[in-house]
C-alpha cells in the first residue's frame, strides 16, 4: 500500500470543484503539499480550481497558503516556501457556476490550453469537493461536453465525496448517472477512513502473517467490536446533519468498509478487482438487520474534556425537537462459513467520552482451567486491538504469569506503534489516496455493487426509524459512552463493550 514502490504518476492536471470550500482547504491542498514534499506528485501539474466565488488566482492561492500554515503550526512544522511556491506555481482559478454548460465551456478550454502549453499527455483528474447535491449535475455536465472521455491513451477519471446517497435508491439514482457517462474504472469513490496506515495495515496483518490467518475465523473468535468515537459536537454543521443523523453519515460508508477489511475473504492477488470483488461478496452475506439489532441515540448537555456542552437540540441549526439520532449501535452477523456465529458490534456517536476509533478481535478463551489459581472464568480473553484514532497502532493482549513463586496469571500486552517504528511525517489522510488515484489503483476506493450492498444492509433500519418516534431522546449524556440500550444490546449475548478510551 506504501506509494513508494507504485512508481511516479503521470503528468495531469488536477482539476477540483469547490476550491473554497472547507474540504480543499483543510484536507487536499495539504495532501497535495505533503505530496509533494515527497516527490510523488506528478513531475508536470495543473492545479485547477473552480467555484462560484469572485477571486482571482492570486487571492485563492493566498487563501491555501494562509490555511496551510495553520494545518501545519499544529504539528509543530512550518511551510516549506520554495516547495509552496512551486505548487502554487501549478494553480489557475476559475469562476463558475457549477450548473451552467459556460463553465464547462471555459473549463475545457482551460484544460486544453493548460495542456498544450505544458505537454500533460491531456491526462485529468477531476475531484468533486462540493455538495453532494452537485455529484449529478457535475458530472452529467463533464459528459455532456465530453470532458470525461479517455482516447488515445489519456486518463480522464472522477473522485466522489461522501455521502455517496441517503438510502439504498438515491444511490443507486447516483450510480446510474455517473455510469451513464464514465466507466467504473474512471470512478474513484473516496472514504478517507481507508487512508489511514492502520485501515490499510490490515491486510497485511491478516494475510502477510501466518500466524493470524488461521485463528481468524469462527473456531478461535468469539466477536468483534469495531468503535468510532467523537467528543465534538456538530461543529456548526446543524443543518448538514439534521438531513442525515449518525447511521448514514458513519455506518455505509467508515464503519462497514471496517468490517469489510475485518472480514473479507483472502483474495486470489492484490489486484484492485480482485480485492474489492471480495467485498462487495462480504456484503452481499451481511445477515439482514432488524430493529432490534440496532439502538439509536441522542446527546444531552454534559461535560466533554471538562468543557460543558450543550445538548444536541440546542446546537446550531438543530430543531428544538429533533429526533435525529447522534449515536448508532448494532449486532451484524455475516452469514458464511468463516464467520457463522460470530457477532459484529459496530457503534460511532458524537460527544462520547473520548476520541477513539479501533477494530477490536475478541477470542474464545482456553477450553480448560489449567491454572487452579485463577480460574478460567476470572482470565480475561485474548484481544487484538487495531487503534486508528487518535494514535495508530496494534496492541495484542494476552495472558502471561506474574512475578513470584505462584501459578498466578494477569493480562498483559504487547503494543506496536506507527511513531514508535516508522518515521512518520505530519499528514492528513488524504495523501495515500490522491496518489492512488493519480497512478489508477482502485483498491482503497469503492466499486458500485459495494456502495449499493452496504445501503441495502441499513435500509430496513432506516424505513423502520421513519414509521416510529424514539419516545426518550435525548438519552445519552455528553462525555458518556452512549445510551444504556447500546450496552443492552451486548448484555443479551453475555457480553460487554470495551470502554471508550
Amino acid at each position: 500500500m506504501s506509494p513508494s514502490h507504485k512508481g511516479a504518476p503521470p503528468d495531469c492536471a488536477i482539476v477540483i470543484f469547490g476550491a473554497n470550500g472547507d474540504l480543499t482547504k483543510r484536507l487536499i491542498v495539504p495532501a497535495l503539499y505533503n505530496l509533494a514534499r515527497t516527490g510523488m506528485l506528478p513531475d508536470k501539474m495543473a492545479l485547477i480550481g473552480v467555484d462560484h466565488n469572485d477571486k482571482t488566482t492570486a487571492e485563492w492561492q493566498a487563501g491555501l497558503r494562509d490555511f496551510l500554515v495553520g494545518v501545519l503550526a499544529k504539528s509543530g512544522a512550518v511551510i516549506d516556501e520554495a516547495l509552496w511556491s512551486k505548487v502554487a506555481r501549478s494553480m489557475t482559478f476559475l469562476r463558475g457556476d457549477f450548473e451552467k454548460a459556460e463553465t464547462y465551456k471555459a473549463l475545457g478550454d482551460l484544460i486544453a490550453k493548460t495542456d498544450q502549453e505544458q505537454s500533460l499527455g491531456g491526462n485529468v483528474l477531476f475531484y468533486l469537493a462540493v455538495a453532494d447535491r452537485f455529484f449529478a449535475i457535475i458530472a452529467a455536465k463533464l459528459g455532456e461536453t465530453g470532458l470525461v472521455e479517455q482516447k488515445e491513451g489519456r486518463f480522464r477519471r472522477l473522485i466522489v465525496e461522501k455521502p455517496f446517497g441517503h438510502d439504498l435508491e438515491s444511490a443507486k439514482a447516483l450510480n446510474r448517472c455517473l455510469l451513464k457517462y464514465l466507466k467504473e474504472e474512471q470512478i474513484y469513490r473516496i472514504d478517507h477512513f481507508l487512508g489511514k496506515e492502520t485501515v490499510q495495515n490490515i491486510m497485511a496483518l491478516r494475510f502477510a502473517n501466518g500466524l493470524f490467518e488461521p485463528i481468524w475465523n469462527r473456531d478461535r473468535i468469539s466477536h468483534v467490536q469495531i468503535t468510532v468515537a467523537e467528543t465534538i459536537g456538530t461543529e456548526g454543521r446543524g443543518n448538514f446533519y439534521e438531513k442525515t443523523g449518525a447511521l448514514r453519515d458513519m455506518v455505509p460508508n467508515h464503519l462497514f468498509q471496517l468490517v469489510a477489511m475485518t472480514a473479507m475473504e483472502p483474495p486470489v492477488s492484490f489486484d484492485a478487482e480482485d480485492i474489492r470483488a471480495k467485498k462487495a461478496e462480504m456484503f452481499k452475506a451481511v445477515h439482514p438487520l432488524t430493529l432490534g439489532d440496532v439502538v439509536r441515540g441522542q446527546y444531552d448537555s454534559g461535560v466533554v474534556a471538562e468543557k460543558p456542552v450543550v445538548a444536541y437540540r440546542q446546537e446550531e441549526n438543530v430543531a428544538p425537537d429533533s429526533n435525529v439520532e447522534t449515536f448508532v449501535a448494532m449486532r451484524l452477523l455475516i452469514d458464511n462459513w468463516r464467520w457463522a456465529g460470530v457477532p459484529f458490534y459496530l457503534r460511532t456517536g458524537k460527544r462520547l467520552a473520548a476520541r477513539s476509533s479501533e477494530i477490536a478481535i475478541r477470542f474464545k478463551r482456553a477450553p480448560h482451567a489449567l491454572f487452579r489459581e485463577t480460574p478460567v472464568e476470572e482470565l480475561d480473553a485474548d484481544w487484538l486491538i487495531m487503534r486508528i484514532q487518535p494514535d495508530e497502532s496494534i496492541r495484542l493482549r494476552f495472558n502471561a504469569k506474574r512475578p513470584g513463586p505462584a501459578m498466578a496469571l494477569e493480562s498483559v500486552a504487547m503494543d506496536f506503534k506507527y511513531k514508535d517504528w516508522f518515521h512518520q511525517a505530519p499528514a492528513v489522510g488524504y495523501e495515500t489516496l490522491i496518489y492512488d488515484c493519480l497512478i489508477g489503483d482502485a483498491t482503497l476506493f469503492q466499486r458500485a455493487d459495494q456502495v449499493e450492498a452496504a445501503w441495502s444492509v441499513v435500509e430496513p433500519v432506516l424505513t423502520g426509524w421513519a414509521d416510529t418516534t424514539p419516545r426518550h431522546f435525548p438519552n445519552y449524556a455528553a462525555g458518556s459512552e452512549g445510551p444504556s440500550a447500546a450496552n443492552d444490546l451486548l448484555a443479551r449475548d453475555g457480553r460487554s463493550w470495551r470502554t471508550i478510551k
